[in-house]
């Protein structure tokens, strides 16, 4: 189906759909995001840096 073949709750719902993707975009733009993208970068750097933590084996449930 096209977009003109669409009934009008169906064509609302893209339009919303659409305009709440943009809106999560351009949170993504404001002023002050690049600081908070940069610090997500740093934070994965300094983890992939680390070496991964070991994990002690579980013990073994004892059964009653």
């Amino acid at each position: 189906m096209a977009d003109d073949e669409l009934d009008a709750r169906e064509s609302e719902r893209v339009r919303r759909r659409d305009r709440d993707a943009a809106r999560a975009h351009t949170e993504l733009m404001r002023p002050g995001m690049g600081k908070v993208f940069k610090q997500i970068l740093d934070a994965q750097v300094k983890a992939a840096k680390e070496p991964p933590k070991r994990r002690r084996p579980r013990k073994p449930r004892k059964r009653a």
